[in-house]
Formats: C-alpha cells, sequence, structure tokens
C-alpha cells in the first residue's frame, strides 16, 4: 500500500503540473504508465522535471473516500460462494462475514474501464484463481482471487471466484463523473437481501450512484 500510494501521489503531482505533451498517465499497483506525444514533448527536460517531482513527494495521499458498496450474496449472484465456504471448511455466512468485514482500498483500476483491484482482503479465505476461467461473468461481480479482491464494471471473462454481486455502475461513459470509485478510495461491502436487488439495480442504471459516501 505504501507504494501504491505513491504511485497515486506521482500520478497527482503529474495532473497537476500540467506538462504539454503528456497524453495521459495511468496509475497502477507499483507503477506509472506516462503516455506522450514525441512531437510536442523534450524527454531529456521531461525526465529531469519527473525526477524534480519525484524528489518532492511525500507518501501522504491524504485523508480518502470511503465508498459502502451494496452487495448480494450468493445464489445466482455469487455462484462461487458455497465453493470457496467448502474449500475453507466454513459456512458461506462465515466467508460473507469475513469478506464483508474488511475495508478495501482500490489499489488500482484497469483491465477494463473502471474495474476495480483491492487491497486489503482476508486472507483466510483467500483462493489461487479458477484453472478454467469463465468467458463470462455479469458486470457489478464482487470476487476473490488469490489475495486480491475485486469489483468488476462491465461483463468480462474472469477465473476469480464469484462471491456476490453489486448494482453500483462503477463505469458509465455517460455519467458525470464517469468513474464513481477511483483509485485511492476505500470500499466496504454492504451485504442486503436479494429483494432489494431490483430497485437499486434500476436506480444504477439511471445513473445513480447506489453506493453511498461515508461523511
Amino acid at each position: 500500500d505504501a507504494v501504491n500510494t505513491l504511485c497515486l501521489v506521482f500520478d497527482a503531482a503529474l495532473k497537476e503540473a500540467a506538462i504539454p505533451g503528456i497524453v495521459e498517465t495511468l496509475p497502477t499497483y507499483r507503477s506509472v504508465l506516462v503516455q506522450v506525444d514525441p512531437l510536442v514533448i523534450d524527454m531529456p527536460a521531461f525526465e529531469a522535471r519527473v525526477h524534480d517531482i519525484l524528489a518532492g513527494l511525500t507518501p501522504d495521499g491524504g485523508a480518502p473516500r470511503r465508498w459502502s458498496v451494496p452487495v448480494v450474496y450468493g445464489g445466482e449472484f455469487g455462484i462461487d460462494l458455497e465453493d470457496v465456504a467448502k474449500a475453507h471448511g466454513i459456512t458461506p455466512d462465515e466467508v460473507v462475514r469475513r469478506h464483508s468485514a474488511r475495508t478495501y482500498r482500490v489499489a488500482m483500476l484497469g483491465f477494463l474501464p473502471g474495474f476495480c483491484y483491492l487491497s486489503g482482503a482476508d486472507t483466510s479465505i483467500a483462493l489461487p484463481r479458477r484453472t478454467s476461467p469463465r468467458l463470462k461473468t455479469p458486470a457489478g461481480t464482487v470476487s476473490i482471487g488469490g489475495v486480491q479482491a475485486l469489483f468488476a464494471s462491465v461483463e468480462a471473462p474472469s477465473g476469480w471466484h464469484l462471491l456476490g454481486r453489486t448494482p453500483v455502475r462503477n463505469f458509465m461513459p455517460d455519467r458525470d463523473p464517469v468513474f464513481l470509485v477511483g483509485a485511492g478510495d476505500e470500499v466496504v461491502f454492504r451485504p442486503i437481501p436479494e429483494a432489494d436487488w431490483p430497485a437499486l439495480d434500476e436506480a444504477a442504471a439511471a445513473g445513480e450512484p447506489v453506493a453511498e459516501l461515508a461523511p
């Protein structure tokens, strides 16, 4: 998390510097991709500027936003919940309790737009990724794989274990903001009954955040 925080702070500093020739930056777990226009940017000068920015960084990302994200666990919403429970010799309810008791940190968005990779998973319910990935998993899937956790933004292939699903749309290209939960934010999963899904899903499809921000 300390290295990842530096990446996010560095990314923010690059954006604030507004250096001509930078097309886009993308922070990851432990590095920052910087796309530049070679016809515009002066690379030696840019490299010197980057070293100056790095020298002035501190690993303080400020107080993060904390999101409460509703999740329907198990059944058709989390088809791997029972298998995860059996693998650890515990009940599905205990898996839900352990998974939803954590405060996760969004380390990065990647793979697909709005796809949240989370640190802070409970290692007592960790499992290696599936040996046979599924070709299609629903948008909003809440999953674990290895020692990582995530919630997905769009329908996609996945080899992760599906514990539940959230109605939250973290990526909506026609919404402002396009991305709801961002890198550096915190996430707490809130178990909800299946009966709550239709109304929340309809609200989320209309552009409402559905996830709640802690005051």
